[in-house]
């Protein structure tokens, strides 16, 4: 199955190839690396270089600077349609060559007010919704705006701070910040016997802990799963999200294993460029029972 929004009016994927994306966020246009783009671009060069105001350089594999064409601010913000108010979001240019947002996302947002709706529905007045590995909070403020009491949990403080300054933007409160290793905060709280009813999961393939500890997705993914069941309610949605090479199957494999759901979707999560590429962006896998 693919998933890939279809309602960004903000936001667009102009075209993708050879190592690069080519992308528009609002009305500032950039040129980033893309791994996954290995076929040539449908462009010109000579059309990407017009259109772009930065063009990131890598200095190694993990960071790098932006090549500026044209005056960008220092921060600015989008917008994604929701159904009662548009959930709006910060951007910047940061060493990473990220920006603020993952705009396939998106297809994620939606479920997440869809489901908590239906959490509502059937009686949950305001369900608690758990965000893990969650950068600078697009899901966590979706959730919140659509009812959820919602815990974002983050290992690096910089990135919870944009999450605040997102939830903000969006005059809504009371989400619950912590600063902390995902998967350390979701044993300690099945220790507790603390339930969510809405989950969604993005660990990266590698990174460092708020005191250096070393992640590698590979060896950390069952305790993670683990953990995340003992502490998912009977009712519940959960969503995860993974990037480095592990499969549909694989994390099916891994969600039939822990959480037993009675459905299951399982697919690649994905951007349609404006030239009709599909650009993959990772493996999503996503239940429920409510």
């Amino acid at each position: 199955m693919r998933y890939c929004p279809t309602r960004w009016r903000e936001y667009e994927l102009i075209d993708c190839g050879d190592g690069e994306k080519l992308e528009r966020f609002g009305s500032i246009v950039l040129i980033r690396p893309e791994s996954a783009a290995i076929w040539p671009k449908a462009l010109s060069e000579r059309e990407w270089n017009q259109a772009a105001h930065a063009i990131f350089k890598h200095k190694d594999a993990k960071s790098g600077w932006w090549e500026e064409r044209q005056n960008i601010p220092s921060e600015w913000h989008i917008s994604y349609p929701f159904p009662n108010k548009d959930l709006k979001l910060k951007l910047k240019l940061t060493q990473f060559k990220h920006v603020g947002i993952f705009p396939e996302q998106a297809v994620n947002w939606e479920y997440i007010a869809r489901m908590t709706n239906a959490l509502q529905e059937g009686g949950f007045a305001q369900p608690n919704f758990l965000n893990l590995f969650a950068y600078t909070g697009a899901a966590s403020v979706a959730a919140r705006m659509a009812g959820a009491k919602t815990t974002h949990v983050d290992s690096l403080k910089q990135l919870v701070t944009w999450a605040n300054e997102n939830q903000e933007l969006n005059k809504i409160s009371d989400i619950r910040w912590m600063v902390e290793d995902a998967l350390k905060f979701a044993q300690r709280e099945a220790k507790r016997g603390n339930k969510y009813q809405g989950i969604i999961m993005d660990p990266p393939s590698w990174g460092l802990g708020p005191k250096g500890e070393k992640w590698r997705l590979e060896d950390q993914i069952n305790a993670l799963f683990e953990a995340v069941s003992m502490i998912t309610d009977e009712k519940h949605f959960v969503i995860i999200n993974t990037y480095s090479g592990i499969t549909p199957i694989a994390v099916e494999n891994l969600s039939r294993k822990w959480f037993k759901p009675e459905s299951l979707q399982a697919g690649e999560i994905c951007l349609e460029s404006s030239q009709k590429q599909l650009l993959p962006l990772g493996t999503l896998v996503r239940f429920s029972n409510i």
